[in-house]
């Protein structure tokens, strides 16, 4: 590979929230925890990006950036369209700090306290816990495992859409933390749904570009464009190339008024000032240069993922590990091993030492199961793995 992603980076000391801040989260840890929980990779970034932020860094002057970024927002539709065969008009691209705080905007630009909004547990716990601190109600679409693998229950999720009381659904494409890429049938299936009871959806797109080699994202507004109104799409080069801490995400909306609602929510309410500097020269780079860090990196994650499973199916076959078709996040089924979610967790913590989301933290259906992040150096899982292993069979 041209990339280099067995390097080993120490990230200790950098205000790293998932290495400096693993104590305050885990304080039973054993001595050399190996961190696999905050959904960032322990890859250094692509170098056209280190070498637009060096550029940036030398004209020594950061003050308040524009949000009228025309370069900046071509690259997001060049990359669009050239990725996902996705069109998006200029006008419908807005700046947030991040996929998560703009769900918070829309939702309270698309419903009101007390209405329901629908998500699809196991899921990406921010979508409840934005539902509840916003005082609106969670309705659960509960998604079906049926031999590890993850559907959709469209009877239930006709049932929670006819409801007058529920007001928005949140959707997760490809789905984190269950791997799933939704297939085009399956997408229309449900757009389908939400058509026939006119119910607007956020979807949260976020990790689009991380698919498996081979395997093909459909962005959930090219299913049925008629209805793209209705249809708030949510993407980042965070997830992408590991731009988290550069707060600089897309968010796509198509609909005027609520485009004018958002304008005044963001400038009048939450006082969002432009794009931050960095996030955008960052972004550019990486929409511009990046297309080849990110095939290798793709690769790479591939057989990570493919490493943990034979691990697995050798030495720990009880584990199942779910299909995983996109993310760097990988779903393992812990139930064989008979054990209650808290005597697995203590194992993880206090013996072997390696710390993952536990699967309640996405909701009750996520009990018995564990989300590895798999995004770091062959070595590190390696490590991690063999400490699994040891800590069990004790």
């Amino acid at each position: 590979m041209k990339f280099n992603f067995d390097k080993t980076v120490n990230r200790f000391n950098t205000d790293s929230l998932k290495w400096d801040e693993m104590r305050k989260f885990y304080p039973n840890a054993k001595e050399d925890p190996i961190a696999m929980w905050v959904a960032d990779m322990d890859f250094e970034v692509a170098p056209c990006i280190v070498d637009a932020l060096h550029e940036r860094v030398d004209h020594r002057i950061f003050g308040y950036s524009s949000e009228e970024n025309m370069e900046y927002n071509k690259a997001i539709q060049k990359w669009m369209i050239d990725r996902h065969d996705w069109h998006v008009d200029h006008e419908s691209v807005f700046f947030s700090p991040g996929v998560i705080p703009a769900l918070g905007y829309l939702i309270n630009l698309m419903t009101k306290p007390g209405d329901g909004i629908i998500i699809q547990q196991p899921v990406y716990y921010p979508f409840a816990y934005l539902t509840k601190g916003n005082d609106r109600k969670i309705v659960d679409n509960t998604l079906v495992c049926v031999d590890g693998d993850y559907k959709m229950d469209y009877d239930d999720l006709e049932e929670k859409l006819k409801d007058p009381n529920n007001k928005l659904m949140i959707f997760c494409s490809p789905h984190n933390p269950v791997g799933r890429v939704w297939s085009k049938e399956e997408l229309a299936k449900m757009l389908d749904l939400c058509k026939k009871y006119d119910m607007p959806v956020i979807s949260d797109e976020i990790h689009f570009d991380l698919t498996r080699v081979g395997v093909k994202h459909t962005v959930l507004e090219t299913i049925d464009p008629s209805y793209k109104d209705k249809i708030v799409t949510c993407t980042a080069p965070s997830k992408t190339f590991n731009l988290a801490g550069l707060q600089n995400a897309n968010i796509i909306i198509n609909d005027k008024k609520l485009r004018e609602d958002w304008l005044y929510f963001t400038r009048h309410v939450a006082h969002l000032d432009g794009h931050s500097t960095f996030g955008a020269v960052g972004n550019l780079a990486a929409y511009e240069k990046g297309a080849e860090w990110l095939d290798e990196l793709k690769v790479y994650l591939d057989g990570n993922i493919e490493y943990l499973k034979t691990f697995f199916a050798e030495h720990m076959k009880e584990l199942k590990v779910i299909d995983c078709q996109a993310t760097y996040l990988v779903w393992v089924d812990f139930t064989g091993l008979g054990m209650t979610d808290e005597e697995i967790d203590k194992i993880m913590i206090e013996e072997a030492g390696v710390l993952l989301d536990t699967g309640t933290c996405f909701g009750e259906p996520g009990r018995g199961y564990q989300r590895f992040n798999i995004a770091c150096p062959r070595e590190t899982i390696e490590k991690a793995l063999d400490s699994i292993k040891i800590a069990f069979n004790k």
